[in-house]
């Protein structure tokens, strides 16, 4: 199977925003993708809860979700839907960051509500709550398709190494990371974090980014760190996109994911211990 990884460069217009997504992801069908994924909050990136309260819908009525599953249908692909903001009817109006898996006929194959939180303080001037404004997930997602085994999740999820344990050890062979990577923690991390997550379970690890500066009607403008990227499951880099719009495409086997787990077969071989004195 061959997959494509989007890069976008998304702003807090999710109307503007579609055209340049849809029209990716016909390229890539037509390149040859038969599994074609975007980035976190593929539909809006705004660092401005007022504005997002205006311009998100709920899932059965958002624009995006539905064009992009029509796509996926016309194309006969399948779609990760990186990640969608969207309104929920939580008693304190937080939002979801909801990844979708689209199958070849349209349908919502599964769905994924990103667990953990960006709650970090990065540098004096640069701080993140995620948790103010979107509420986490509670579970964590593994769906089966035709070509692999697929683990859904998003962004700051990479940072917790146990996740990624229980989604291999449940029979994921493809974890999926799709980002909005600040660029002083992407530097510093990013290809390293993508890289032991997929040593650790000996997975593809494959990681749809967003880049650049994000236009923005209302609050402060936000900036990602691109770079969307694909990792084999023996850790090595298969395709960096670097920092502009685009697309990356790699091939799937999943023997490549089986031999590296019988070469090291850390997911079978851990041995009970007592925590630290």
């Amino acid at each position: 199977m061959k997959a494509a990884l989007l890069q976008l460069n998304s702003g807090d217009d999710p109307s503007a925003n579609l055209p340049g997504t849809m029209e990716l992801v016909a390229k890539a069908a037509s390149d040859g993708a038969g599994f074609v994924l975007t980035p976190e909050v593929t539909n809006c990136v705004s660092a401005s809860r007022a504005h997002q309260d205006t311009v998100l819908a709920r899932q059965q009525d958002d624009r995006t979700l539905s064009a992009l599953r029509d796509q996926a249908a016309d194309l006969g692909i399948w779609l990760l839907i990186g990640s969608l903001a969207l309104k929920t009817d939580d008693p304190d109006g937080r939002f979801a960051n909801r990844s979708f898996l689209i199958a070849p006929d349209g349908r919502i194959a599964a769905w994924y509500d990103k667990i953990h939180m960006f709650d970090v303080t990065v540098s004096e001037t640069e701080t993140y709550r995620e948790s103010a404004g979107y509420r986490p997930g509670t579970h964590a997602v593994v769906h089966q398709t035709e070509f692999a085994t697929l683990g859904l999740t998003i962004c700051y999820d990479v940072r917790f190494p146990g996740l990624y344990r229980q989604l291999a050890q449940a029979g994921a062979q493809v974890m999926t990371v799709p980002s909005a990577f600040s660029p002083l923690t992407g530097k510093a991390h990013w290809e390293t974090l993508l890289r032991a997550r997929a040593i650790e379970t000996g997975s593809y690890v494959l990681a749809p980014a967003q880049t650049g500066c994000h236009a923005a009607r209302a609050g402060r403008q936000r900036e990602t760190y691109g770079h969307a990227m694909a990792i084999g499951p023996w850790g090595d880099v298969l395709a960096d996109a670097g920092t502009d719009v685009g697309m990356i495409m790699i091939d799937l086997d999943m023997a490549e994911v089986a031999q590296a787990r019988e070469r090291i077969p850390s997911l079978r071989s851990s041995n009970p211990y007592d925590g630290p004195r």
